[in-house]
């Protein structure tokens, strides 16, 4: 059985990756195979070209729109051709609240140790996080990694916790901190999917979460469920990614299967490609075809950080999709804000 996990890479040229979980570790990784559980790992795609249309309303954009305009900008324009190295975990700390505490170090390479010991830049980039999402909309983030896999790749993922499934970690490279545009717009992807995903959304699915390499149990589990399979469980009726996955993945659902389960690389990425050509107006990015809780973790950050556009494409009606919930419209408007005041200097 496969992980699940979701990350964003420091250029947000967003890169996915499936590998064979044991949930005694963590790791960097995005989800792959939110049905599928043994399909190939998507090439890096290249960085999203297409802007989001004009606001209804200039005046709805808040109170910094040129820092938001600049975040944007950073993220769907910068690049890296850098090769990924093998994941590092330097030290994970407990979350409680808005602190995090009780640090647990890894044995790292020498180059690191400082790193490891930069117990400054830690606490600067969960600050920035835990400033800019209220605590109540991520009581359930737990711990708190940092990492790495080189500079320029894998700048910040989420994922469950090994011990509880109702749980989640959010996991930050030390080498990537520095571009605070795309750590501003990356922190609001990875919070996309803990807002998408968490339990009171999905509940988490303990069998399959403890038993990672049993697919009888998986495909039971998917066959159990009425709802969209998420991977970590079967999505409440009402919840976000359900109504987000019926209404805009159903009519290309079978077809999108079938390039996932593709076992050749070459091939998947051309088919992906392929796929993404086909249905380009209905995508904001095109690394959200990956998969239904990539595009709704996409379709959200251009939500938060983009002006509300005009309902002329699928792909912007996925962020209006978002100004049909109150309590999102509202969100937003308070991340925003705190965004206005907390975004480093």
């Amino acid at each position: 059985m496969n992980g699940y996990f979701y990350m964003t890479t420091k250029t947000n040229k967003f890169i996915l990756i499936t590998i064979t979980l044991l949930f005694s570790t963590l790791a960097c990784r995005a989800a792959t195979n939110l049905i599928s559980p043994d399909s190939p790992a998507p090439a890096p795609a290249p960085l999203p070209t297409k802007p989001v249309s004009a606001p209804t309303n200039v005046t709805e954009f808040q109170s910094c729109p040129v820092l938001l305009q600049d975040i944007m900008t950073a993220a769907t324009t910068s690049g890296s051709d850098a090769e990924a190295q093998d994941d590092q975990y330097l030290v994970t700390y407990t979350v409680n609240g808005n602190q995090i505490n009780n640090p647990q170090y890894e044995t790292v390479p020498n180059d690191l140790q400082d790193k490891q010991k930069d117990n400054a830049s830690h606490k600067f980039v969960w600050n920035y996080f835990a400033s800019i999402i209220p605590m109540d909309e991520r009581n359930f983030v737990t711990e708190y990694s940092i990492t790495t896999d080189g500079v320029d790749n894998t700048l910040a993922a989420v994922t469950q916790t090994t011990s509880d499934p109702s749980h989640w970690a959010l996991e930050v490279d030390i080498l990537d901190i520095n571009d605070t545009y795309n750590l501003t717009y990356t922190l609001i992807h990875e919070f996309g999917h803990l807002l998408t995903l968490n339990s009171e959304q999905v509940p988490a699915n303990k069998r399959v979460f403890f038993n990672p390499d049993d697919y009888d149990i998986y495909d039971q589990a998917v066959a159990e469920c009425p709802q969209y399979f998420t991977g970590e469980g079967c999505s409440t009726p009402d919840s976000y990614i359900n109504e987000f996955f019926h209404r805009f993945w159903v009519d290309f659902y079978d077809e999108w299967k079938d390039i996932d389960g593709i076992e050749d690389e070459d091939v998947y990425y051309e088919k992906l490609d392929d796929f993404y050509n086909t249905y380009q107006d209905q995508f904001l990015t095109d690394y959200a075809p990956t998969n239904p809780g990539e595009d709704i973790a996409e379709s959200w950050a251009f939500f938060i950080l983009s002006p509300k556009p005009q309902p002329n494409s699928i792909a912007n009606e996925k962020i209006l999709f978002f100004y049909e919930y109150p309590e999102l419209v509202q969100l937003r408007e308070d991340i925003l804000n705190r965004i206005c005041e907390s975004f480093p200097q």
